[in-house]
């Protein structure tokens, strides 16, 4: 009987703070409902239609899709893409690795240089793409200049199909390895210093060290950083359009700069949700991919 009426009391109780907690998140809730869950079915119902913001939309089916499987352009789009990223990715990721170790020393000056490189971070993307539009031209470019002290011609990289690619991976491993390298440093400080005690008294050097301790202990690290980069670089955007507009010859233009394309300047938006369909689909895979591989406890 005693049980019994504790029970009974208790229930109001639990049901209270689950109403409690439910009222606490009903305002996430409510933004990401409305924000991320209503934007996706929108877009996912509008690519069955035909829809261009001029004419009330009407059901088409798959053609979208059928005509996605079948734009040359589209998978240009994907291939710059993937080119972009594989650039950008390993490059960057391993710079600011080592970036990090370096900068992970107990001597003078540390702090200044972390700062140095951190500051692209908080800068302006639009603002960075246009110092190094002016950077790489080849008549007034800093770049040029000093170059052709030397006695080398700069080419017009952001004009030339076989270069632009190239500058805009240099331009955005520049600007997002300071953020990269501070999620390293974190990593780096939360290793035990009694493993490397351990490792020295063993007589392992450096590179062993490094090899043995440090990388296995960052595998988390390394696991959001690489995430995290390969999203960011599916979605790139902001430098390739101030700097190239997806020229010279589209070689440029990527995934999200083909979506802009069909959404904002021919109005096309059932066919750049379409293409906005792929996108996610893609980067969902890539992140389960992702997590799968590298999802191994920490020895």
């Amino acid at each position: 009987m005693f049980i019994g009426k504790i029970r009974r009391k208790r229930q109001p109780i639990a049901r209270y703070n689950q109403q409690i907690a439910y009222l606490f998140l009903f305002p996430s809730l409510a933004v990401f409902i409305v924000f991320i869950i209503y934007p996706i079915g929108f877009s996912l119902w509008s690519t069955f239609t035909n829809w261009n913001l001029i004419q009330s939309a009407k059901y088409v089916g798959w053609a979208n899709y059928i005509r996605l499987c079948n734009d040359e352009r589209f998978w240009n789009a994907v291939y710059n893409t993937i080119v972009y990223t594989i650039g950008v990715v390993p490059v960057g990721t391993a710079l600011s690795l080592l970036l990090a170790v370096a900068l992970n020393q107990n001597i003078k000056g540390t702090k200044f240089f972390r700062t140095v490189i951190f500051l692209p971070v908080v800068a302006s993307t639009a603002i960075i793409a246009i110092v190094w539009t002016f950077l790489f031209d080849p008549q007034i470019g800093l770049f040029g200049y000093y170059l052709s002290k030397i006695g080398i011609t700069m080419g017009a990289w952001l004009r030339e199909p076989d270069r632009a690619m190239l500058a805009i991976i240099i331009v955005s491993i520049w600007k997002n390895v300071g953020f990269n390298m501070v999620i390293f440093l974190a990593g780096l400080q939360g290793i035990p210093y009694s493993l490397y005690e351990a490792a020295r008294v063993d007589g392992a050097n450096r590179l062993q060290m490094f090899r043995y301790i440090t990388l296995p202990q960052l595998r988390p690290t390394t696991v959001f950083v690489v995430v995290m980069s390969v999203l960011s670089s599916f979605q790139v955007f902001d430098q390739i359009y101030v700097m190239t507009r997806g020229g010279p010859l589209y070689r440029t233009e990527t995934l999200v700069q083909y979506i802009y394309h069909h959404g904002f300047t021919t109005f096309q938006m059932s066919y750049g949700a379409t293409v906005a369909m792929f996108l996610l689909v893609v980067i969902l895979a890539l992140t389960i991919l992702q997590l799968r591989l590298f999802d191994r406890p920490v020895d």
